[in-house]
């Protein structure tokens, strides 16, 4: 999956008084110039606070919402202009686990209903095929037969999210887009999600795009770490690189603020400074500006753009970040504060 300068914003709704004085339109600025790429069989993560464009990202990936402007290409497949028996086509091959397991499965149909409606609507089993292949999805994420004949409030919150994925997987799909796979689930389920998925992944090929702010759990799921910050991707680097030797401020500070077990790094100082700034208004420049210790004059005017640097060991990794830029080199104190932060797995 190639996506390229995909951007979304949502209109607010204007009040009466607003419009009599004739004040324009206002719109949150969701996704702003993305840029990913997605290999084969790699698991993409993605990170960021909460309001950063995740969610909005997977969603707009899946044709739940329609962006306003770029490019997505799937296999070289037109995504954004896909329409009828072509996007059902595309959203079988795509298919995406949402957040909360509480509120995506319908709680007036049993298990085997939202198993078989996925089967049927998108005839991928001849009606009498469908109750055995239904059962084979149940053992797939580890659940007893019986299950399909139970409502979801009948079931806990870990065994609702094993329906969700065996619904996304009812369609054979060739990609998953987990959004905030664990996050609704107690800490003593969330290894037995994702070593499923993990198992899964690897019996059945599938690429995974996983939306998370647990940076534990993205390091030990993803090959590849993507840092978004106000509908902005800051950083790409595998996940090595990315916990190893950040580049950008923010994924710096980001680190740095992820608890720890080892006394010797516990700090009271924060890791970022100032409160994320409104979409409604974004920063002119560079978005991370107004938090960055680093900001010089270019970071008002210009806004950055994904660059290639090299880190130590060879390889590359993106980083949108003027300190980067070889035509505005950081001073020796600026390079000497940028160093490595190092996170307990």
């Amino acid at each position: 999956m190639e996506i390229h300068g995909l951007t979304k914003t949502f209109p607010v709704r204007q009040s009466l008084l607003s419009r009599w004085r004739g004040q324009p339109a206002r719109k949150v600025q969701a996704l702003t110039d993305v840029h990913l790429s997605v290999q084969r069989g790699e698991t993409l993560g993605i990170v960021g606070e909460s309001g950063c464009g995740k969610s909005t990202l997977a969603r707009t990936l899946v044709r739940l919402y329609d962006a306003d402007s770029g490019e997505v290409r799937y296999e070289q497949l037109d995504v954004l202009g896909l329409r009828g028996a072509a996007l059902r086509q595309y959203n079988r091959r795509v298919q995406m686990i949402f957040q909360d397991p509480y509120s995506s499965l319908n709680p007036r149909m049993t298990v085997g209903q939202v198993l078989r409606e996925a089967l049927s609507v998108h005839k991928m089993r001849p009606p009498e095929a469908q109750d055995a292949r239904v059962q084979e999805l149940l053992a797939l994420v580890g659940l007893p037969p019986q299950a399909a004949g139970r409502l979801p409030h009948e079931f806990s919150g870990g065994q609702r999210q094993r329906i969700g994925i065996a619904r996304a997987l009812a369609l054979e799909p060739e990609c998953l887009i987990a959004d905030e796979l664990v996050s609704a689930l107690d800490v003593s389920v969330q290894a037995q999600v994702v070593n499923l998925l993990l198992e899964l992944q690897e019996r059945l090929g599938l690429t995974v795009l996983f939306v998370a702010h647990d940076l534990r759990l993205v390091r030990h799921l993803s090959h590849r770490v993507a840092v978004m910050y106000l509908g902005r991707v800051v950083e790409v680097a595998s996940t090595e690189a990315m916990f190893t030797q950040p580049k950008h401020p923010y994924t710096q500070a980001l680190l740095a603020a992820a608890p720890t077990l080892d006394p010797s790094r516990r700090t009271a100082a924060p890791a970022i400074t100032g409160e994320l700034p409104s979409p409604l208004n974004v920063p002119s420049g560079c978005a991370f500006r107004t938090r960055c210790p680093h900001a010089f004059d270019r970071c008002v005017v210009e806004r950055p753009a994904l660059r290639t640097v090299s880190q130590e060991g060879g390889g590359g990794q993106e980083v949108a970040c003027h300190l980067y830029d070889r035509a505005s080199e950081p001073t020796a104190g600026l390079t000497a504060s940028l160093q490595p932060v190092q996170v307990t797995p």
